[in-house]
């Protein structure tokens, strides 16, 4: 029995078809499968921005291979506007939201499968817990990178701005070349160009299984991506009749692969953040430390901006995720596309450019996330190595301890932070924050005040995929938590050593024992969304 039956099969379901009738559906259209078309459109988002015409596409492939589509929305943050200021509190939950409004509109009314249309940080990663979650079958559609803009004949991206702001406050451009480089870093529709969150998550999605073979690196304006979408609402009405759900498709070996994926390519940290949620959905569970473990194992073979000098232009044209696993050792897990080596050989997956892509000669002989532990994060924290400096991979520096990310910013800004000095922002995590916001602002303005090489940053908040250089997050415990970053002092030696994976504080046991005697924990009066989202930690 189809899902859809429940409402509109037999006389006790008159009532519900009648509805359907009144939203213009005919009894032909009822009688075909009901597929859910999640569009994430909005005006406020530019990775979003061009959704509908996905949309749009997607819906006439849906009709064309037989189903009714039936479209309904959620929401998304976009983090750039949001960092920076409370709202990016507000980024981290708005996961949670979107995959319990999608959950909610998919049961109750009782859709037999699901198109999913999306692009920014923690939009895609809903989507997919969504998926998981109610686990009909699933077609992913993710938006596409946004084109790089250029100035001076150097390519740009949204970081480009954020940089832009500690190299004018340190006298480095003027305030023209400011308003430039705001004019012409972001040309138009789709998800910063660089290898940042959202575009690391479409990655992650195609890896996983669940989109067209070459989505997640087509770009928002390319007309290829039309196609995409149209396929993509064919492709649900075969992955329909075989039955072919999310729980099928997203097995750990599908996760080890999409790790694998991740490491190769250097993607944001945060995917040690929203792979565990999506896999916790299905029943799999993917401890932090398995990042680590298939990061040493794995070269980092292509070098995209911020931590190096290419966009996702460059990939795309290199080959995209397609090159990057024809040349892997990857589970062979089944996909949206078919067995996944069949479905890599049909779509030709290769290398095209030898300098963007390399596999002979690795940027990096590990991955691109480590997992560090010590006396200063028990539990881990985690840095993208791959943008760090070879001169920050070992580094021992004196703490400058803020609570909360705004007086640290203004200590950047003010030229406060000297060289040797590791900047430690507590009160920022997930209960602590709360929400977790991510740490760009601060991180962004170190490198453009020329000090990105010399300034270490360590909080238990997060940094966007945009962040480069010595930045140590998601330090568990949080402080909130009770946890040793809460005690620590200005003037305390913090060691770094990532190839050791070693992150401590070089204070004796007897004197941290004597600060969490005497150290009162901040607690924040949290109303509304907040409240509720600290709580459940």
């Amino acid at each position: 029995m189809a899902t859809s039956d429940a409402i509109k099969k037999g006389v006790e379901r008159m009532p519900h078809r009648a509805l359907l009738k009144a939203d213009g559906f005919t009894d032909s259209d009822i009688e075909k499968p009901l597929i859910a078309i999640v569009n994430s459109f909005n005006e406020i988002v530019p990775g979003h921005i061009h959704l509908n015409k996905l949309s749009a596409a997607a819906k006439e492939g849906v009709r064309a291979a037989g189903g009714t589509p039936i479209e309904f929305n959620t929401i998304c943050v976009c983090d750039g506007i949001a960092m920076g200021h409370p709202g990016m509190r507000y980024s981290l939950p708005s996961r949670e939201v979107i995959a319990d409004s999608v959950e909610i509109m998919l049961r109750a009314h009782a859709f037999d499968a699901a198109v999913f249309i999306g692009t920014c940080d923690k939009n895609v990663p809903g989507l997919l817990m969504a998926a998981g979650r109610v686990n009909i079958p699933s077609v992913f559609i993710t938006g596409g990178p946004m084109m790089p803009g250029e100035y001076k004949g150097k390519c740009l991206d949204v970081i480009s701005a954020f940089e832009a702001v500690g190299e004018f406050r340190a006298g480095k451009i003027t305030e023209k070349e400011l308003k430039e480089v705001e004019n012409r870093c972001c040309p138009g529709a789709g998800s910063c160009a660089g290898l940042f969150t959202a575009n690391t998550m479409a990655c992650m999605t195609e890896a996983l299984g669940l989109s067209l073979t070459g989505c997640a690196t087509c770009h928002a304006v390319q007309k290829e991506k039309i196609d995409i979408a149209r396929e993509s609402g064919k492709r649900i009405m075969d992955v329909l009749k075989k039955n072919l759900t999310p729980s099928k498709i997203m097995t750990k070996q599908a996760f080890e692969n999409a790790i694998r994926v991740d490491m190769a390519i250097g993607g944001s940290s945060n995917t040690t953040l929203h792979l565990p949620a999506v896999a916790r959905e299905v029943g799999v569970e993917l401890p932090l430390d398995l990042f680590d473990k298939i990061s040493r194992e794995t070269p980092h073979v292509t070098n995209l901006r911020p931590g190096g000098p290419y966009t996702m232009w460059d990939f795309e044209q290199a080959g995209g995720v397609p090159a990057i696993m024809a040349n892997l050792k990857l589970h062979n897990t089944e996909t949206v596309n078919g067995m996944l080596t069949d479905a890599l050989k049909k779509a030709g997956a290769k290398v095209k450019n030898t300098d963007v892509i390399r596999f002979s000669n690795p940027f990096h002989k590990e991955g691109g996330i480590a997992v560090l532990k010590g006396t200063l994060a028990p539990i881990g924290a985690v840095v993208k190595q791959t943008a760090v400096s070879e001169k920050m991979m070992k580094f021992t520096g004196s703490a400058r301890v803020f609570d909360g990310e705004d007086a640290a910013m203004a200590a950047i800004l003010g030229k406060k932070i000297k060289p040797g000095d590791v900047v430690i922002i507590r009160y920022e995590g997930p209960k602590g924050g709360p929400g977790m916001p991510e740490m760009l602002s601060p991180t962004a303005a170190i490198e453009g005040m020329g000090l990105g090489e010399s300034v270490a940053l360590i909080t238990d908040g997060r940094f966007s995929g945009g962040t480069r250089g010595a930045c140590f997050g998601h330090i568990m415990p949080e402080a909130a938590e009770c946890g040793p970053i809460a005690y620590v002092k200005d003037g305390d030696k913090i060691e770094i050593d990532i190839p050791e994976r070693k992150l401590n504080v070089l204070v004796s046991d007897a004197e941290m024992e004597s600060r969490k005697k005497t150290c009162k924990i901040v607690k924040k009066k949290l109303t509304g969304v907040l409240a509720r989202y600290a709580a459940s930690f």
